[in-house]
């Protein structure tokens, strides 16, 4: 019988991937994609996952290994820096990376530890780390919908 933990990492991975699989088949001039009248480019979009992945790894799963800069989150809006995709890649990849060693350490009864932050108040880690999921698959979705509608 599989652990809460490994469930919770396999229903990640599975969300995760309506992210992921787009990253396979971005160009780098894509990055600059936005859809008027929304301020966010697919550029961003990447970062912006990829810091608040961090932020979760470090903030709700007490991660102490992670220093974040989550440059999306402090800026707020597009900046217009997030164009080299390689580097992007790197970084949701190190992300993920984080993310997921935390989230293996989780005991049975840590995912019912409460867990406060000033985005979304206090939460079990288990509905904090719906949070995550989800957050990664609406920005997916907009994504998605940047890449096939927007332009430059």
């Amino acid at each position: 019988m599989k652990s809460n933990t490994q469930l919770f990492i396999e229903l990640w991975h599975e969300a995760r991937t309506r992210f992921s699989n787009q990253l396979l088949q971005l160009t780098e001039n894509d990055l600059k994609k936005t859809l008027t009248p929304a301020p966010n480019s697919l550029g961003f979009l990447i970062r912006h996952i990829g810091d608040v992945e961090l932020l979760f790894a470090k903030n709700v799963f007490g991660s102490s290994e992670i220093k974040v800069i989550a440059k999306t989150v402090i800026a707020q809006k597009d900046t217009g820096e997030w164009t080299n995709l390689p580097e992007l890649k790197e970084y949701v990849a190190f992300s993920f990376e984080s993310l997921q060693s935390i989230v293996e350490k989780q005991s049975e009864t840590d995912w019912e530890t409460m867990v406060s932050t000033k985005e979304f108040g206090t939460k079990t880690k288990a509905e904090a780390f719906g949070r995550i999921v989800s957050h990664t698959a609406y920005h997916a979705g907009q994504m998605a919908i940047i890449n096939k509608y927007g332009s430059f």
